[in-house]
């Protein structure tokens, strides 16, 4: 077990390290054109948003978990982990025992493209490409999209150290599965943002990470289920509140008139 577990480790590095290099190529040629006393726009960019960020983190956790609605989901998800956790958990667990679906390379594959890391890795490459083109739409998106997984990531971390039980494969923290939460949160910010032609296909990965999750035994099914309840909580939550409207390429703002002309209505901005 340890030795799989190492070699999940080596594969979750490589494909970290792919990641970041693709940081880095993006953002090379971009940088190098500019003149060499001058930041790069990407730089500049990231340090602005890096110094706002942990206010932007906090009041979008508020923002997710004092709703009403998201609280009910939440309840709900636990309630059923609880209850699952008394008997479904250890059958689940045995029936998938026998009949392993993943092995090799697609089960290590599944495992790197539901790791956290991966997923903040590919969304600095997003945000480092879209913040050098200056794209001021696709980069608040990836920024939207990283503060989804920082919160999700925290609240997934401080879950498992307060519940701190073990896998069904011996090892710590498992409840909830940071994979399927990551996942789900990934999921639901691009479902927002582009609509189903790309969540459903998100979704449908993301319940492949979930269900390798269980099948190999790093997880139980509890563990998935509240996962993916906080995943979708989060990234509809904090993706909903930062995707602008949009109509045929223009950003549409409600519109108040002026203080000699009352009048309410929407209005279409557009940067060219």
């Amino acid at each position: 077990m340890k030795e799989l577990w190492m070699s999940r480790r080596g594969w979750n590095g490589l494909w970290l390290k792919v990641m970041c290099l693709g940081v880095i190529l993006a953002n090379g040629p971009a940088a190098r054109a500019n003149e060499p006393s001058q930041e790069s726009y990407f730089l500049n960019s990231a340090k602005a948003d890096l110094a706002d960020w942990p206010n932007r983190i906090l009041e979008d956790s508020g923002d997710t978990f004092f709703r009403a609605d998201n609280i009910c989901a939440l309840l709900l998800a636990g309630g059923a982990s609880i209850a699952m956790h008394q008997n479904a958990d250890k059958e689940i667990a045995e029936h998938l025992d026998k009949h392993v679906t993943f092995h090799g390379f697609a089960d290590e594959s599944l495992n790197a493209l539901g790791f956290p890391g991966t997923h903040f890795a590919a969304t600095s490459l997003w945000y480092a490409l879209a913040a050098e083109r200056q794209d001021k739409l696709n980069k608040e998106r990836a920024w939207t999209m990283m503060t989804a997984l920082a919160v999700t990531g925290l609240v997934s971390t401080g879950l498992k150290a307060v519940r701190d039980n073990e896998t069904p494969n011996d090892r710590s923290w498992a409840w909830p599965s940071g994979h399927t939460s990551s996942s789900f949160a990934v999921a639901s910010v691009l479902d927002e943002f582009y609509g189903p032609k790309v969540g459903i296909p998100a979704y449908v990965l993301a319940s492949v990470v979930a269900y390798r999750m269980m099948d190999t035994g790093d997880h139980w099914a509890s563990d998935v289920v509240f996962g993916a309840t906080l995943g979708w909580v989060v990234g509809h939550t904090i993706a909903g509140k930062h995707k602008n409207l949009e109509f045929a390429g223009f950003k549409v703002l409600p519109y108040a008139g002026t203080a000699e002309a009352t009048v309410i209505g929407i209005g279409l901005i557009k940067e060219f």
